[in-house]
């Protein structure tokens, strides 16, 4: 199976990132891609520019990524309550090529932050707008205070309840 995962965050120490990776690590026999939405940057979506300029090829990139994998796994970051700028924006343009963007894959949601909210607002504004974007969710999935529940050493999540609840979100893939 391959799989794609990826935190919505553009920190270079992204929690998130971990986290998605550390998921799409327990699926059996799973090929995973690790995106870096760094490698997608592009301006900020408009209409004008998509007019002016067309849709950036990352976008068409993203899309792409897509289309080839069997599952996605994806973390999200909260900012200030909500989606990030960066992830908001690459998900924008892709919306633009079709708003399937999810394209029908099964998809584990993931969320993360160092308190005890867990970016549980983000989580559920993903989880409710995924089916508008055929986005096939599986299971969603919070860590609150993630540097208390993850090793970074080892690269792993050290609450036992998480990886139970996340090995069953696993096996209705």
């Amino acid at each position: 199976m391959k799989v794609i995962a990826f935190g919505t965050s553009n920190s270079r120490n992204s929690i998130n990132q971990k986290l998605a990776l550390y998921a799409a690590q327990q699926i059996s026999d799973a090929d995973v891609t690790l995106l870096d939405i760094h490698d997608f940057e592009m301006p900020i979506f408009s209409e004008e520019r998509e007019k002016e300029t067309g849709i950036p090829p990352l976008a068409h990139d993203f899309y792409q990524a897509i289309s080839e994998a069997d599952a996605v796994v994806i973390s999200f970051a909260e900012y200030n309550g909500s989606y990030t700028s960066a992830y908001k924006n690459l998900f924008d343009w892709a919306s633009r090529i079709d708003m399937k963007v999810f394209q029908n894959k099964p998809i584990i949601m993931l969320s993360t932050s160092p308190g005890p909210g867990g970016a549980q607002s983000v989580l559920a504004a993903a989880q409710g707008s995924a089916p508008y974007f055929a986005g096939d969710v599986k299971g969603t999935l919070s860590l609150p205070n993630f540097f208390d529940n993850f090793d970074a050493e080892k690269g792993v999540v050290t609450d036992e309840t998480f990886n139970q609840k996340l090995n069953e979100i696993i096996n209705t893939l």
